[in-house]
């Protein structure tokens, strides 16, 4: 009678694990989706703002610091056709 009880509990432990399994990957799969999305959105916001929204410029990785607390928004800002030579 145990190996009967056994075996029932163990292919309910398997029928739960393979659902669990297709939960998850339809979480992973909806989570990429999103994913995608924000950085769609992200890049729009990007190209609309020239990228320079909430102030964050980047500079090629680098760190620029300043000794006079002044922001780095203050910088010379240069557009392609713009400048004058």
């Amino acid at each position: 009678m145990g190996a009967v009880v056994s075996c029932i509990k163990s292919a309910l432990r398997t029928i739960g694990r393979t659902i669990m399994a297709i939960l998850n990957g339809i979480a992973s799969i909806i989570m990429a989706i999103v994913n995608g999305v924000v950085s769609f959105i992200g890049v729009i916001v990007g190209f609309l703002t020239c990228n320079t929204c909430g102030g964050r410029r980047k500079h090629g990785g680098r760190s620029h610091a300043t000794t006079t607390g002044r922001s780095s928004r203050f910088g010379r800002r240069r557009h392609m056709g713009t400048a004058r030579v």
